[in-house]
């Protein structure tokens, strides 16, 4: 079971890297956000239909598993849609940032799904994350839409990974991946249906955003998805969260080697998100001496 939850540590790890190189994809990427999460998710789609016919997987689900991912699926996508208009609005660093007060949502919104006590723990270390991002906010006023933007990403995306924790416990990560995808790309084309949105313009992309793209909704989005909810297997949702706050740490090296100086920031800036970035490592060691004493516990424990 350590050596499972090792591993799937590990390959968490990987995700957020893969999700940290997403961040540059999508200011890479020259098209608005709506669109850019309408392509994303429907080669995500079809990228995973084709590994179900391909490996002859079921796509079965009951009825109650079809209305969980249908809501989840809307959550997703207008997770996505504000993380990408925090990132076109802001830049890749700022959006990052404000991206790790997930910690501090999911520190709230766990325990009611999971029904357990509010952890003190968890409310200090998203504190000190509110703290960090009251720093940016106050010395990066001209991106002020992006942290708000950034802030309503956070938030949809702490709840739609608690809620994935609790489907992963039911349901096939593979099947869960798919139908919320497949629900996320119907919402997102009903809204742009709505908005009469669709031209030959809309599918005239540049060259390069098509290749963007298909990095995007296959490595990125298609597997990715799928191994960040099969690790909830054995990883919490708070656990996932904390770690997805290093996902900062590898953007903004990244873009700072591609963007250059749209992505120098004031010192007040390194400074909140050294806060930020801080309380990833802190929670690391903390919960590393927790688990520890308890495994200390458990053998020390007279067998009956």
């Amino acid at each position: 079971m350590q050596e499972s939850r090792l591993k799937n540590y590990l390959l968490l790890h990987l995700i957020v890297f893969i999700w940290g190189f997403t961040a540059i994809l999508g200011a890479l990427i020259t098209i608005d956000a709506i669109p850019l999460v309408f392509f994303r998710m429907l080669l995500a789609v079809l990228f995973i239909a084709l590994y179900f016919l391909i490996k002859k997987k079921s796509f079965k689900v009951d009825k109650k598993g079809v209305t969980k991912f249908l809501f989840t699926g809307i959550i997703i996508a207008t997770h996505w849609i504000f993380f990408f208009k925090a990132i076109k609005v802001s830049n890749v660093s700022v959006a990052l940032v404000t991206m790790s007060t997930a910690a501090f949502f999911t520190s709230l919104i766990e325990p009611i799904f999971f029904k357990r006590r509010i952890k003190t723990l968890e409310i200090v270390l998203g504190l000190l994350v509110i703290l960090g991002l009251y720093i940016i906010f106050n010395f990066e006023s001209q991106y002020k839409l992006g942290i708000i933007y950034a802030l309503i990403a956070s938030f949809l995306g702490s709840l739609f990974s608690v809620l994935n924790g609790l489907f992963i416990k039911k349901y096939d990560a593979n099947r869960i991946s798919f139908y919320q995808l497949l629900f996320g790309t119907l919402f997102v084309t009903i809204y742009l249906i709505i908005n009469n949105s669709f031209s030959l313009a809309f599918f005239n992309l540049p060259v390069s955003d098509w290749i963007y793209l298909f990095i995007l909704s296959s490595v990125c989005t298609a597997y990715a998805f799928i191994i960040s909810v099969q690790v909830m297997k054995y990883l919490s949702p708070y656990t996932v969260i904390i770690t997805n706050n290093l996902e900062p740490i590898y953007a903004i090296v990244l873009a700072l080697f591609i963007f250059g100086d749209k992505e120098k920031m004031n010192p007040e800036f390194y400074l909140g998100a050294t806060i930020v970035l801080g309380v990833v490592l802190l929670n690391g060691i903390i919960k590393n001496k927790s688990a520890i004493k308890q495994k200390a516990k458990l053998r020390l424990k007279p067998k009956k």
